[in-house]
Formats: structure tokens, C-alpha cells, sequence
């Protein structure tokens, strides 16, 4: 049963999934108080626990302690609440690239009791508008840089109303900013339950109308206490840095909850672009990152070039499948682990990961404390170790999506079924296969397509490459890899014939890409993700 509500206005208690649907939460260990505002606990809370002097935000050429993001979150919630009519429970959406004004901005937000809606700030007007009618946000605060498509948006929106700017700089010159200045750094912060919503986190799905994930206070906690507690071994004299947005729910962990509940910091970039994050690694003394394999490339390409990344105790890499060669080539550079993993917007953040005394290459390690997972078949009956399956997943976070009948694809008897092709081996370590949707089936044989990409970056002439399926009308679909080479390689024909031969070579031969397309670049996401639906598509 849900515990106590402070929300006034029931929206998102009233559109929660039907009970029969949930997943199951399993939350021994997690015990938090019927009243919790995580909005409290990552800021005035820290400060009580003496950490009022330590840095927590870094970006836009400034620092924040924990005493000046506590005031500055209390004097914006305080202006949210009179100025703006922000009443427990209302959506507030929030969008702004990578600073501490956003993270300001959410933290003030849920202390008012909202339930937040970040966004990132490449949407267009369009996109926008799906959100905004889903979670029927009223109130939206943006960075003044990035006004015009929110502006577009509620000029025809049904419910947004009031678009509010901040401003993401330094400077404190914006409407919010200006609401705030005069408004006293002690807030009653609202009294929200912990079964409260508090962050919908909407899916960066590529197609089909947007879902949304329903987050509890008590859940932006957990994912603090149990992976970041139990893998990171957070510490207060951590630097965080990473690329991904904090509108990605992936980003507004290792970007501000884990930092902030344990008094550590965060460097926050608004273009965390490889290049970018190497200096800010090696000016501040990073030690830990959040990226994805992509950029952990480029900063090893970087060693090689004289950088100094020796600060770093962890490197993170979830969001996309970590090639074996990546992770060797770290370790051996560094003598320190990549710690890859697995998490879902739907089950908030990463529960399956490898640690620092146990790890291995192309394996995503064992689910974090709280949770277990296993690898089943469409009847959800598990399958022999070693063979190929569904993952699915339980445990203190899980799958809760606003007023979607898709809750039933994703959850079935009690356990979160994440759209991943895995295998476990018989040590019980769990390894990525694909995508669900990713394996390839040519001539009868399934072929991962990860495999295959991992095969042809162990080539000196690959810096990066993506591989996907393509109807055949003779096999029914072929491997197709689309390569970017290294400085020094030329594409053609005989390039294509080398790495083919490679990938014979290294992993069994049917395997191999029948067909080899070369590129300049891939298209990604903002997280760094391939996107391979733009290479299937043409």
C-alpha cells in the first residue's frame, strides 16, 4: 500500500499504474520515514550533517557549498510557491542544458512539492508539446538562452500557461532569479510523502507517443543508498563529472543525486563534448565519470597524447554496451576497472553492474543489493545458463508508467522486463547480447550485433563502428557494419575485405559483416548513444 500523501493536487497518484501491474517492490534495507522530501535530504539536510562548507556544485565559472545551494534552492522555491502558485503535486517542467541553475531549479521545485518534468534542450517545439499534454505541466522554467521552442510550445499547449526564465549563466539576471533575490533563505519545505511523486522521467524512446516514468521520493534516494553506496563507495572528497543530461534520468544520478547525498561534488558541463571532459577531468582532479564508451575512446586516444587522467578512482559506463577492447585498453592504461552497467529510465538508474574487485571484460557484472534478475523466455521461465533470453528484473525501483497501457509489455508477473537480450554465464555474471529488438537472424543463426562491433573495434582501423540488420532476400537479413576509421585508414574495398577478414577471424565466421559501409561519423544521441534506428532507416 502507498503511504501518505502531501500532494494537493492527486494527478499523478490518480494516473499511477492499477496495482495488478506493478512490479514487485522489494525495499528491505530501504527503510525512509512516511514524510520525505528528497529535495530536503540532498541539501539542508547535508548541511545539518556539517557539510555546509564543502563544495557541492561546480560549473559556469563558479562553486557552490552546501550552504549556498541549500539558500539559493529555499529563496526559488519560496518565489515558485508565491509568485508562481506552485501547489504540492503540480508538473513542473524544467529545461536547460548541463549547469547548477538546473539542478538549483529541480531541487527548489521538489522542496515546493512539485512533481518535476526535466527536458533536455535540443527538443523541439513539437516534442515539447507531447510532454507537456502528457503530464498536463502548467508551469515551466527555462534557461533564457533556450526560451523560443518552450515560447512556440505553450503558445498553442492546452495547459501551459506560464513559462518562466532563469538564468543558467552565473549571473542571476532572469525573471526567476529576480523573483527569488529578495525571499528568505529558509523554506518550510513541503511535507511530501515518500511514496510521493516526485520526477516523471519521460523515456528518450525514438518513435510512438513519449512514456512516462513515475519516480517516489524514496526512489531518488535509493538509487544513492544502494548503487552508488554499495559500487561507487561514494566519498565527500569526490569530483563527479560525465555527459550525460540531467533530464536523463541516468545524468541526474551520477550528476547530482550521488554527489549530493554524500557531500561530494559535481562538475557540471553544458557541452560535455570528450574534449571538454578531459580538460575538466584533469583541471579539477576528477575521480569519478559518467560516460559512455564512446568518449571513454577519445579520452584514451588522449593518454596516448599526454593527458593526465590519473585522478580518476571510477569510470562509469552504462547507456551503451562496452566493447571488450575498451575495457582492456583501460585497464591496462590506467590499472583501474571500467565499471560497466545496465540501468533503465524505468527502474530509475543502474541494478546490474560490475564492481572494483570484481569485474571482467564484455560482462556487465551482478545486480546491486536489492535486486536480482534473471534471463527467461517468452513464458518468462528461465533458460539454461549460457543461452540467450529476456532480462528481467525486480527489486526497490521498477516500472511505473503514467496512464500507459504499455505498463503490461513491460512488466509481467512481478518482474521488469527491460528490452535487453542478455546471457549469464555460470560464475552468474550477466552479459549483453543486443537489444531485444537488435538481434539479427540471418540464414537461421542469431547474431548480436554488439559481437560483431566489439570484434571490428579490437582492428587498429577502427575508431568506431555500429552494426545492424538489413533485409536480404537469400538469408533474410545481413550483418551490416557502418565503420569509421582511425587517422591513417583509407576506406575502399580492400579496407572492407581486411575487416572482414579480422572479424572471421575473431569470432565465429557466420558472424562476419557481409556488408561494410564507411562513415565520418555516426549519428548519436546527446548521451552518446549510436543511434542505429538512423542507420536502418537510411
Amino acid at each position: 500500500m502507498l503511504g501518505p500523501t502531501g500532494h494537493s493536487d492527486t494527478f499523478a497518484r490518480d494516473n499511477l499504474p492499477h496495482f495488478a501491474d506493478w512490479p514487485e517492490i522489494a525495499l528491505d534495507g530501504f527503510d525512509y520515514p512516511d514524510w520525505l522530501n528528497a529535495g530536503v535530504e540532498l541539501t539542508d539536510r547535508m548541511v545539518e550533517r556539517g557539510f555546509g562548507d564543502y563544495t557541492a556544485l561546480i560549473g559556469n565559472g563558479r562553486r557552490r557549498t552546501y550552504k549556498e545551494l541549500a539558500d539559493w534552492t529555499n529563496r526559488l522555491a519560496a518565489a515558485l510557491v508565491d509568485e508562481y502558485g506552485v501547489r504540492p503535486g503540480h508538473r513542473v517542467l524544467i529545461r536547460s542544458a548541463n549547469n547548477p541553475a538546473m539542478v538549483a531549479c529541480w531541487l527548489a521545485a521538489t522542496k515546493a512539492g512539485a512533481v518535476v518534468v526535466n527536458t533536455m534542450p535540443m527538443l523541439r517545439a513539437g516534442e515539447l508539446a507531447k510532454i507537456v499534454d502528457k503530464a498536463q505541466v502548467s508551469l515551466a522554467l527555462c534557461d533564457t538562452r533556450l526560451m523560443d521552442e518552450l515560447v512556440t510550445c505553450a503558445k498553442d499547449s492546452r495547459t501551459l500557461k506560464t513559462v518562466v526564465g532563469f538564468d543558467g549563466t552565473a549571473n542571476h539576471d532572469a525573471e526567476l532569479d529576480r523573483a527569488a533575490l529578495n525571499k528568505p533563505v529558509v523554506f518550510d519545505a513541503v511535507r511530501t510523502g515518500r511514496d510521493d511523486v516526485a520526477l516523471l522521467g519521460f523515456t528518450s524512446g525514438t518513435t510512438g507517443t513519449p512514456k512516462a516514468t513515475m519516480h517516489f521520493h524514496r526512489d531518488i534516494l535509493i538509487i544513492a543508498d544502494g548503487y552508488a553506496r554499495e559500487v561507487l563507495g561514494v566519498r565527500p572528497e569526490d569530483i563527479f563529472v560525465g555527459s550525460p543530461p540531467l533530464a536523463f534520468t541516468f545524468g541526474l544520478g551520477g550528476l547530482a543525486v550521488f554527489p549530493l547525498r554524500f557531500g561530494a561534488s559535481a562538475v557540471l558541463l553544458e557541452n560535455a563534448s570528450p574534449p571538454n571532459l578531459i580538460e575538466i577531468i584533469e583541471r579539477y582532479g576528477a575521480t569519478v565519470c559518467f560516460t559512455a564508451p564512446t568518449a571513454y575512446r577519445a579520452m584514451l586516444r588522449a593518454m596516448d597524447e599526454g593527458a593526465d587522467l590519473t585522478s580518476l578512482r571510477a569510470a562509469v559506463s552504462a547507456g551503451e554496451t562496452l566493447p571488450a577492447p575498451v575495457y582492456d585498453e583501460w585497464i591496462a592504461k590506467t590499472g583501474k576497472p571500467m565499471l560497466d552497467g545496465i540501468g533503465a529510465t524505468e527502474m530509475l538508474h543502474i541494478f546490474i553492474s560490475n564492481r572494483f574487485d570484481d569485474h571482467r571484460p564484455a560482462s556487465t557484472g551482478r545486480p546491486v543489493t536489492g535486486y536480482e534478475a534473471r534471463i527467461v523466455g517468452e513464458d518468462m521461465a528461465e533458460v539454461p545458463r549460457g543461452e540467450v533470453g529476456r532480462l528481467a528484473v525486480r527489486g526497490p525501483t521498477g516500472c511505473r508508467y503514467m496512464a500507459d497501457p504499455r505498463q503490461k509489455d513491460y512488466v509481467r508477473g512481478g518482474w521488469n522486463l527491460t528490452g535487453d537480450s542478455f546471457w549469464q554465464d555460470e560464475d552468474g555474471r550477466f552479459h549483453f547480447a543486443a537489444r531485444s529488438d537488435d538481434m539479427i537472424v540471418s540464414s537461421g543463426y542469431n547474431i548480436a550485433g554488439p559481437e560483431v562491433e566489439a570484434a571490428l573495434l579490437a582492428h587498429e582501423a577502427v575508431a568506431e563502428c555500429a552494426v545492424i540488420g538489413v533485409p536480404d532476400g537469400e538469408r533474410g537479413a545481413i550483418v551490416e557494419a557502418h565503420v569509421v576509421l582511425a587517422d591513417g585508414h583509407r576506406p575502399g574495398e580492400a579496407m572492407a575485405l581486411t575487416l572482414q577478414t579480422f572479424v572471421k577471424e575473431t569470432i565465429a565466421p557466420y558472424k562476419y559483416p557481409r556488408s561494410v559501409k564507411f562513415a565520418a561519423a555516426l549519428p548519436k544521441t546527446q548521451t552518446g548513444k549510436i543511434q542505429r534506428f538512423r542507420l536502418r532507416d537510411g
